[in-house]
């Protein structure tokens, strides 16, 4: 009965505050809706009959025991500071407008992606009052396997951290069965390495992310929905789960951060009996013999880390390494993977993959050198493409939201403030055109899109001057231009390259991988040798380039780098004790400590 009284007084009345006539807050909550102009109902508790009664009713629904407790358009806003909040984050003028024009939405913001930055920016938004929804639906990889995952997006599941983990298993293997000895450890020879082992515990840890991932929305109060997300217009989508179970949902604004998937050859076998990194970091049984196809930095960091467990591994390369990398340090990170036992294939492309007649896959390959085109032929246990990935764009709908893409990647085309062509609807992420794939890139453009639109800051994501690290067994991190490209900006006359080989005292001993460490300064020399690229080839690179990346976004110079005193024994102070450059033409191998 007297729940459904307080139903009545919220569903009859665009802003409704059940109020108390003593409490001084709700005296503050109903002067802001005066001075902001707009009419609201209200019910003194205190004052009419059945009035504690029907604070219990309230306290039923809206789970506060205090007042004011104040709905708009039947959502619940909460308390005197929650209104004051909401006016502060710019909800409360939505709300306000959207009652005006009679516009009703179930959501503020739903973001189409379960990954990083999606998930990034549906929790800053929740933090701002917003109410907010995921979209997650994984669908299968075309492999053999059909691989799916949890909550969490390519980084969480088959990217950045099982990655990570099984680089730094590889890591361990490499320093127990080749260094160990000269440390003087014994039985070196008896190292072995399981892979079943390792994937059940990368997977059982990856498992607690997908669970952290869902508790975390629920505290935020922000709804998972495990479903398939398709634009029915600009302001709704169509949901479609796992039983085919249909239905639709609004929202004012949609954020679209569902990132991209490996992509697959369209020759015979490929799908029926190849596999993609998305199955490989799941994969239950050894891959014995490998091959990989590709040479970007997915393929290059597998092939490290499978070669430095044991496995024998293979890479087809069609062209150059790492594109879009600095060339130099691409072809000593393939280099220093030659000396760690990968194999490379180069100007070759795949044309057929079947089963041989022992049951073990053939691999027919027809090279590209020239007139030659002359075929070859391989025999593995695995073979995993790694040759690029395909937004996710194709199934979502967007031409009924009036989204553009790029018709030539599939990606979303957006504006310096990621919004689409729709105005109410943004992306972020490998999705958006132009934009790097990386995780925190994802994670940082989302969560400045939504302080944005929330009225807290007029800060647009700064694309440029981004670390970045390439996890093979000798590790490749920088941060701003490629040689090339900074010649190509600058001239080949304005600029000045530092560099220097030098080896890790870690590495001293065994000797492991002689001279193969090597960084370098890339300098503009009309603007006081101002550095605008930073490139190392050596250990911890990632956590030596973070470091340094800071240095570059506040346009240090060389003379920075040479007033900074280096920590000694380490490989990251050869940067500060460069004096060699390309120019001079003298040899950058080091020779003592």
């Amino acid at each position: 009965m007297f729940r459904k009284i307080v139903d009545k007084f919220i569903n009859d009345n665009g802003i409704f505050i059940f109020s108390k006539s003593y409490c001084p807050y709700c005296k503050k909550v109903k002067d802001l809706f005066s001075e902001l102009a707009v009419q609201f109902g209200s019910v003194e508790l205190d004052q009419i009959e059945n009035g504690n009664e029907i604070q219990a009713a309230l306290y039923e629904k809206s789970k506060q025991k205090t007042v004011p407790n104040v709905y708009i358009s039947g959502r619940h806003m909460g308390g005197c500071s929650d209104v004051v909040e909401a006016q502060a984050s710019g909800l409360l003028q939505d709300l306000l407008d959207a009652l005006r024009i009679g516009q009703k939405y179930e959501y503020d913001l739903v973001v189409l992606g379960g990954g990083s930055g999606g998930l990034a920016a549906a929790q800053e938004a929740a933090a701002f009052g917003r109410k907010v929804a995921v979209c997650d639906f994984v669908v299968p990889a075309p492999s053999p396997f059909r691989t799916v995952w949890g909550l969490g997006g390519t980084c969480v599941n088959v990217g950045c951290i099982p990655k990570k983990l099984m680089h730094n298993a590889a890591l361990l293997h490499s320093e127990l069965a080749a260094e160990a000895p000269y440390f003087g450890f014994k039985n070196h020879q008896q190292v072995s390495h399981g892979w079943t082992e390792m994937i059940e515990n990368v997977q059982r840890y990856i498992g607690t992310l997908n669970t952290a991932y869902e508790t975390s929305l629920e505290k935020k109060k922000i709804d998972y929905i495990n479903a398939f997300a398709e634009f029915v217009d600009p302001h709704k989508l169509k949901l479609t789960d796992a039983e085919n179970l249909s239905r639709e949902i609004t929202s004012k604004k949609f954020i679209i951060s569902v990132g991209c998937r490996p992509r697959y050859p369209d020759i015979p076998g490929a799908k029926e009996f190849c596999i993609t990194s998305d199955d490989l970091f799941s994969l239950k049984t050894h891959p014995g013999k490998t091959l990989i196809i590709g040479a970007s930095y997915i393929a290059l960091e597998c092939a490290g880390f499978l070669a430095e467990l044991g496995i024998d591994c293979t890479v087809m390369v069609r062209s150059i390494f790492l594109r879009g990398f600095d060339q130099q340090m691409a072809n000593m990170v393939a280099d220093t993977l030659s000396a760690c036992h990968v194999k490379f294939i180069q100007d070759t492309v795949p044309v057929k993959i079947e089963k041989s007649i022992d049951n073990s896959l053939c691999l027919k390959v027809t090279g590209i050198k020239g007139a030659d085109q002359s075929s070859i032929e391989l025999y593995v246990d695995t073979v995993i493409f790694a040759i690029g990935r395909d937004a996710c764009t194709k199934s979502l709908g967007l031409g009924n939201a009036d989204v553009k893409i790029n018709e030539k990647n599939g990606k979303i085309i957006v504006d310096e403030a990621e919004q689409t062509s729709a105005p109410d609807i943004f992306a972020i992420g490998d999705v958006a055109d132009g934009k790097p794939e990386l995780t925190p890139v994802a994670i940082k453009a989302g969560r400045l899109l939504m302080q944005r639109l929330c009225g807290r800051t007029k800060e647009l994501m700064d694309y440029t001057n981004i670390p970045t690290t390439v996890f093979t067994p000798l590790e490749y991190g920088c941060i701003g231009l490629a040689e090339e490209d900074a010649v190509a900006k600058f001239g080949q006359d304005n600029i000045e390259v530092y560099h220097s080989n030098f080896q890790p005292l870690e590495f001293s001993l065994s000797k492991k991988l002689l001279n193969k460490s090597y960084a370098k300064l890339i300098c503009v020399k009309n603007e006081n040798e101002r550095v605008v690229g930073i490139h190392y080839l050596g250990p911890n690179a990632g956590e030596i380039i973070q470091g340094y990346g800071i240095g570059i976004k506040m346009g240090a110079k060389k003379s920075d780098f040479d007033s900074l005193v280096g920590i000694h024994p380490t490989s990251t102070e050869v940067f500060t004790t460069m004096n060699i450059t390309k120019s001079s033409g003298v040899s950058s191998t080091k020779t003592e400590c």
